[in-house]
């Protein structure tokens, strides 16, 4: 009898046997490697960001993707661990694309829009999300440690940027950090608490406490005290944040 001829581009011909001998799954089709792997993450990183990692398994995985169990394996030797660290890999990046400032608006405009981008991603993330920043989960190690603060990284560099600062002094960093942190615990909170607040409301409240950090960041230095002032000049004279702020500045 002669051999049916199998292809050396997909794994999948190795694991999943003609239509002759089993039925295949609902929806299988037969993808090239990288695509197939593209598609096992992307439905790793849809599980992941609905449930808490420790909660979703390979074989929940298999079964949304539309394939068996060692053919997710055959693709993530490391199993599990090695599928949620791509997933959040792809998630980072996803994350740290939405940091793009816009060309257009005032700088405390172009801040808001980059929020926007944000908590979009936090709401389409929700519990993987939660998962994530609160740590503590089974499937935490270093290296999605490491993968989280390559994001807070980036977000402090593209920050930075927004400010036009090319060298930040030790407590312009230090400020822009702690921004950072006061985002990710709102963030955090606004989920707690069912995203009863309004994202616009609480969008505009960061925006606020940035420029308010800052204000009390420019008592004490002198480069953060020269970013608020140039930020405060792009504002235009009749903006309401730029005048409150204004007055704080001028105290100093």
């Amino acid at each position: 009898m002669e051999a049916r001829p199998t292809t050396a581009t997909d794994p999948t011909t190795a694991t999943d046997p003609a239509p002759a001998q089993r039925p295949r799954r609902s929806g299988y089709r037969r993808l090239p490697v990288e695509q197939r792997r593209e598609q096992l993450i992307a439905v790793a990183l849809e599980l992941f960001a609905s449930r808490p990692p420790e909660e979703v398994g390979l074989d929940d995985v298999a079964e949304a993707a539309g394939a068996s169990r060692p053919l997710v394996y055959r693709y993530f030797a490391g199993g599990k661990q090695q599928l949620y660290e791509a997933a959040l890999r792809t998630a980072a990046d996803e994350l740290t694309s939405r940091f793009a400032v816009p060309l257009t608006g005032t700088p405390s405009e172009q801040l808001a829009a980059v929020l926007d981008g944000y908590f979009a991603f936090v709401a389409e993330h929700d519990a993987g999300y939660s998962a994530l920043l609160r740590g503590g989960s089974v499937v935490e190690t270093a290296r999605t440690s490491a993968i989280v603060d390559d994001v807070r990284r980036a977000a402090l560099r593209r920050t930075l940027r927004h400010l036009g600062v090319r060298e930040a002094g030790p407590r312009l960093t230090l400020l822009v950090r702690s921004w950072i942190a006061v985002v990710e615990g709102a963030s955090l909170s606004w989920l707690d608490e069912g995203r009863t607040l309004p994202v616009d409301g609480l969008r505009d409240w960061l925006v606020d406490q940035f420029t308010a950090m800052a204000a009390a960041t420019a008592l004490h230095d002198p480069q953060t005290a020269e970013v608020l002032a140039a930020l405060l000049a792009l504002e235009g004279p009749r903006a309401d944040r730029a005048e409150r702020l204004r007055a704080v500045l001028e105290a100093r």
